[in-house]
């Protein structure tokens, strides 16, 4: 028990530490180079060895494979990349985390520079102004809590060599056999889908191996495991998504699984490819430490670095002449349904860790706001004219879509919101409240719609029918009110595209002249001679009022898209 009290909270909170290391480590690059990080991503995939290679670069730069494969969920799920061009990328992405491991193998003491990051990060991020300098400090304090964090984990692992009984039972873990790489593979598998950290579940084991608790063989063993658990990440941000989100997970998994049980077979030559190049591996250093005497195998660290890198490099060669047919079997694996929308809830868990993508992924939900507000306008009209009859085609159209948009605007103002609550950069932030803005606005234009519906229904019920010099009058307002909605449609988009806004509140503002005339003229056919007509022109004068809503919507619309609205 006493051991137990030594052992695990040193272990456990250092993990604690590395892990919160490394989401800060990712959060402040992220924010650094979050937006030009997923520009590089989306264009430099002309060719299969362009996307490893962007995917090389993107995952050393954020030092995370997970965030970079649940962006590639979301390319593909909004079709900014194919699954083939994603594919390269996470081969590229599972070279490139293993930049981590080699700067824990070579920092020459963890515990200095993790005071140091903090110190240095802790006076970029509280004493100085600015967005990127503070970005930079936060970045700069993830780094210190990464070192500090494996400082942690090895002081925690170092009593376990005082206890016979416990180091035994490390002792007897063996990667002498296939089938003991095979049962070392998957207990680190299982640990890195819960920690949810390749680079966590491999600095343990390196942790250990420089204590002399594991053999180099065992914690070459944990590589293959590590590098398949990984994968899970990609599954948390499928879930609940589009086809194409879960064959970009599965391809991730599939990959990483058939690579390591195709590689596991060669796992004498990678062990001894480490050895030979670091003749020194198995060398101890001998310290004191309050006069007892211990011993360390730091030099352990460098071979399995290069080892890890060397596995990576292999699993993609295997892959990369195979992108194409391994892409047409996950597609076949995973069949796309013919009606299948994309939905925002597939990137909850993506939200917490790439908000560039998650204004990707709410974007398309604007989209499908505003190409369905033209279509509800074309329905309004057809039963403003009288083309329709009860509850027939267009009128089920405006009452079915009305309530799809009003679930869409409270999806993504959950999904926004959730996203807002964490530090993001100035220009993400904008965005994310430039689109609450826009579906707040969208949605409203369709509850119009819906209005204007629901007082020819009552009209239509009471008996009352429009005249043709007001039936003429509402079309006419309509059709200038959804002209104007239908110049302004194009211009929401991403990235935004510079216009002049001046014509357009010019014209908003004779539209608005207009309308009140129309009123005017409308209250005018209010006479002794047609006892009826008080009731059917409040009603004409509900429709009108609802095309003036809508007039100032899309305003609102084009003076957020401008700037001008918050």
């Amino acid at each position: 028990m006493s051991m137990s009290l030594a052992i695990l909270p040193p272990l456990i909170g250092g993990l604690g530490i590395f892990l919160l290391g490394m989401k800060h480590l990712s959060e402040g690059l992220q924010a650094t180079a979050g937006g030009g990080l997923r520009k590089f991503m989306a264009k430099a995939t002309s060719h299969r060895i362009v996307g490893i290679g962007s995917g090389i670069v993107s995952t050393m730069i954020v030092q995370s494979s997970s965030i970079i494969t649940v962006m590639l969920v979301g390319f593909v799920s909004t079709a900014l990349m194919t699954l083939p061009q994603a594919f390269a990328v996470l081969i590229g992405a599972n070279i490139g985390t293993t930049a981590t491991i080699w700067i824990i193998a070579y920092a020459p003491d963890p515990q200095l520079l993790g005071f140091l990051g903090l110190g240095l990060g802790g006076i970029l991020y509280f004493f100085l102004r600015g967005e990127r300098v503070h970005n930079l400090g936060l970045t700069v304090i993830g780094l210190g809590l990464v070192f500090l964090g494996l400082y942690f984990m090895s002081k925690g692992v170092s009593p376990i060599r005082e206890d016979p009984e416990v180091a035994a039972m490390f002792t007897r873990l063996s990667a002498k056999s296939i089938s003991g790489v095979f049962a070392v593979a998957a207990v680190a598998m299982v640990f890195t889908a819960v920690v949810q950290s390749s680079a966590a579940t491999i600095a343990i084991a390196m942790a250990l191996a420089a204590q002399g608790l594991i053999t180099y063989e065992v914690a070459i063993a944990v590589l293959f495991g590590a590098n398949i658990g990984t994968t899970a990440t990609g599954w948390i941000a499928a879930i609940g998504g589009t086809a194409d989100a879960r064959r970009t997970a599965l391809s991730h998994t599939l990959s990483n699984l058939l690579g390591s049980v195709a590689l596991i077979w060669f796992f004498p030559l990678f062990v001894k490819f480490g050895q030979a190049l670091f003749q020194n591996w198995n060398v101890a250093e001998t310290t004191f430490v309050s006069g007892h005497e211990v011993k360390a195998f730091r030099h352990m660290m460098a071979p399995i670095a290069v080892t890890d890198t060397l596995f990576a490099v292999c699993r993609g060669l295997i892959f990369f002449p195979l992108v194409r047919p391994f892409c047409r079997l996950v597609e076949r694996l995973v069949p796309q349904p013919e009606d299948e929308k994309p939905h925002l809830s597939a990137l909850r868990f993506g939200a917490k860790i790439s908000p560039v993508l998650a204004c990707d992924q709410a974007l398309l939900e604007v989209d499908f706001m505003k190409r369905s507000n033209l279509e509800l306008l074309d329905c309004a009209r057809k039963v403003l004219s009288g083309e329709t009859e009860e509850d027939d085609g267009p009128e089920r159209h405006i009452v079915h879509r009305e309530d799809i948009l009003d679930n869409v605007q409270r999806e993504v103002t959950e999904f926004l919101g959730s996203m807002m609550s964490k530090r993001l950069p100035r220009d993400v932030a904008e965005r994310a409240q430039r689109l609450l803005r826009l579906t707040d606005e969208l949605e409203s234009v369709s509850d119009e719609c819906a209005q204007v519906l629901k007082v020819v229904k009552r009209l239509r019920k009471q008996g009352q029918k429009m005249s043709e010099q007001s039936v003429a009058l509402l079309l006419d307002v309509h059709d200038k009110v959804a002209s104007f909605a239908a110049d302004i449609t194009p211009l929401i988009r991403s990235p935004r595209a510079p216009f002049d806004l001046e014509p357009l509140q010019k014209r908003s503002s004779e539209m608005h002249a207009y309308i009140r005339e129309c009123r005017r003229i409308q209250l005018g056919r209010v006479g002794p001679e047609d006892p009826g007509s008080s009731i059917r022109v409040l009603g004409e004068l509900d429709v009108i009022n609802a095309y003036e809503r809508i007039r100032a919507y899309y305003l609102n619309c084009a003076e957020t898209l401008a700037g001008g609205k918050r």
